[in-house]
């Protein structure tokens, strides 16, 4: 399989997985991935996430609080 680069149009990421994957996987293979990258990109959210829980000292009474606060402005 051939893969065409064109810069501006694929992420990092996205050109390493084409050059990774350049083959067919069997649909378990695929359904296995696909579950590792969610997890892989889960944990990077949860740990940023945890940092800045801890980094702003935040409480849960403080993030409930948040959850009912309307944050949009009218217009």
């Amino acid at each position: 399989m051939q893969i065409v680069s064109q810069p501006g149009n694929f992420s990092n990421l996205q050109l390493e997985l084409l050059k990774t994957f350049a083959h067919n996987l069997n649909e378990i293979e695929l359904i296995d991935l696909r579950k590792r990258l969610a997890q892989f990109f889960s944990d990077r959210l949860i740990n940023q996430a945890d940092k800045t829980w801890d980094n702003k000292e935040w409480s849960d009474n403080y993030v409930e609080e948040l959850l009912n606060t309307k944050l949009r402005k009218k217009e």
